[in-house]
């Protein structure tokens, strides 16, 4: 399966997908491929107990992936590729300005947000999805969060589509692949670092009431972010942290779609969709593998693994473990509980979890009180990301009939 449009008469990549984590998993809880060199662990237990341990897991692989000067500047900042004591640092001062009391605020907006952009398809009965609600929405609204001005939202987006687009890569990349891909997306990133140098000195000689000046101010035993640090983690959640709103609103539609009722129900309760969110997570996570560097030789699953061992936690076969899950391969939009690990586990727990689930909910319940109907014409029109980078869909035409 390749990305781009649905092939005629195939099965629909985000069934495919699934299939092939069954088949993952069922070779045993960790395994080694052989093809990329890299220890896979399957079962929801391991994964836990992997996310779960930062001294033996570590999730610094700079000294396993290929290195570039760019992407070597936005590491200083990025916590997500930290290890204690450096990520609590960051995660600790982070947190002083990105708070659930900030995020829980920005509700009002989001539906203005969201009343906007479909405004602009009043008169449309068909559209793609993707450009009208799934990518602009989450951009919008972390921009205007990091006090950017709205005129350039369309540049952040262009960065994601060049880091998320996965165009230089196959579905099983090697590392002479990801070379390859850094050195083609190095420009990129080299103008999202200049950019956001830019806007932090300048939010830094002229504070505002935005999160960018709350990161400045933000201090813990008299320690602040520097502004390359801040770089890095302005940048994530600005790029990486829409891209998950984009993937999980596309995903969640076109899953409702291959499921008929679902959609119904959900509009006969819309109380109800907080928990479809949390199933739509578990089935289709955006981000399916975490990578993690051994830092001493371990027993796992049986197999003895080196220190230094590349090792991929695989998320999306860990959420379908019958261990863990009853009937786990039934979509079922009243689970509870529903312990998917789609957003990680442990210390590196997704920062922006709460403001994707947020937006996700207002935007479905928005498209329900839009649109009467919402259905998806032909699978045969809609475009995927390359899942080696992300889960989800480039471009999704939908048609609507309204109230």
């Amino acid at each position: 399966m390749v990305i781009g449009k649905q092939p005629t008469g195939e099965q629909l990549l985000l069934e495919v997908l699934p299939d092939r984590w069954r088949g993952l998993r069922e070779k045993g809880p960790v395994r080694y491929d052989e093809a990329q060199g890299v220890w896979q662990v399957l079962d929801h237990a391991s994964v836990a107990t992997v996310l779960a341990d930062s001294a033996t897991y570590s999730s610094d692989l700079s000294s396993l992936a290929p290195t570039q000067a760019d992407f070597e500047t936005f590491r200083q900042g990025n916590f997500v590729g930290m290890d204690p004591p450096e990520h609590r640092k960051l995660r600790t001062l982070v947190s002083q300005a990105f708070t659930p009391r900030v995020v829980q605020g920005l509700g009002p907006r989001i539906e203005a947000v969201c009343a906007r952009l479909l405004d602009a398809v009043a008169d449309q009965d068909r559209f793609d999805l993707v450009d009208a609600l799934a990518y602009p929405l989450p951009i919008i609204v972390i921009a205007e969060l990091l006090g950017i001005p709205a005129e350039e939202h369309r540049l952040f987006q262009d960065w994601a589509s060049v880091l998320f687009g996965g165009d230089q890569l196959g579905e099983a990349p090697d590392m002479a692949d990801l070379e390859r891909a850094l050195e083609a997306i190095a420009p990129t990133v080299r103008e999202m670092n200049g950019y956001m140098l830019d806007h932090i000195r300048a939010r830094r000689a002229d504070p505002g009431d935005d999160l960018t000046s709350r990161l400045i101010a933000a201090e813990v035993d008299g320690v602040r972010l520097a502004d390359q640090e801040m770089v890095g983690f302005v940048a994530l959640l600005l790029v990486a942290g829409h891209i998950t709103t984009t993937a999980l609103l596309g995903n969640a539609v076109v899953t409702f779609d291959l499921h008929p009722g679902t959609d119904a129900a959900l509009r006969a309760d819309p109380a109800g969709i907080p928990a479809a969110v949390e199933e739509v997570l578990r089935w289709l996570p955006p981000f399916p593998e975490l990578g993690r560097r051994v830092t001493r030789p371990v027993v796992l699953g049986g197999y003895e693994i080196p220190a230094d061992a590349l090792l991929m936690t695989h998320l999306g076969a860990a959420n379908r473990d019958p261990a863990r899950f009853d009937d786990p391969d039934v979509l079922d939009l009243t689970r509870d509980p529903n312990p998917h690990l789609t957003f990680g586990h442990g210390i590196h727990f997704c920062f922006g979890a709460p403001l994707a689930r947020l937006e996700a909910r207002i935007a479905l319940h928005m498209l329900h009180k839009r649109f009467r109907i919402l259905t998806v014409p032909s699978q045969e029109d809609i475009v995927f990301q390359n899942p080696a980078v992300i889960i989800g869909v480039r471009h999704l035409p939908v048609e609507v009939s309204r109230p």
